[in-house]
């Protein structure tokens, strides 16, 4: 009898993202994490949209990462915009593979090799709304805690820890 996780196994890669993409987004993701903020791959927005990376700083600030692999991937992608309306900073990050030229000077722009990664410009600040700042911390909190547990979930799919009950065995 086969056992069925009630979640995917890796619900942070959907098919949707190149190669090219999840290599830029493990350097930024390195970077990140060397200078001590939180950051949650694919998040949903109220608005519908949804972030490549939203990446949260010890001093409760939000920044969207929006990944681009190539000049049509910038062009053809207009939602960008829209992402300034969840975060105090916008930033594209990229490869060297794509001249950096092309993206708007108000964000800030960052480069990955899939190793590490380095901010070239920072972004311009703009303040969240309290409310607005409120629920997107909810909401990542949540979504941080539902990922945790998915993993759990995928690791032990009886779930004897979380469940109470002890390895009898």
């Amino acid at each position: 009898m086969p056992l069925v996780a009630p979640f995917r196994v890796d619900p942070l890669v959907d098919g949707r993202q190149s190669e090219r993409a999840l290599m830029v987004r493990r350097g930024v993701q390195r970077l990140m994490m060397a200078s001590r903020v939180a950051v949650l791959p694919e998040v949903p927005l109220v608005s519908g949209r949804r972030a490549d990376l939203l990446c949260l700083s010890e001093k409760g600030e939000f920044s969207i990462i929006e990944i681009k692999t190539s000049i049509e991937d910038f062009r053809t992608d207009r939602k960008w915009p829209v992402y300034q309306l969840h975060c105090d900073r916008l930033y594209f990050a990229t490869h060297p593979g794509v001249p950096v030229d092309i993206f708007p000077p108000s964000c800030g722009l960052i480069l990955s090799d899939g190793y590490s990664a380095e901010i070239l410009r920072e972004a311009e600040p703009a303040k969240l709304a309290p409310a607005t700042r409120k629920a997107l911390t909810l909401r990542f909190a949540r979504l941080s805690a539902d990922r945790l547990l998915q993993a759990e979930w995928a690791a032990n799919p009886f779930m004897t820890g979380l469940l109470g009950f002890e390895d009898e065995g």
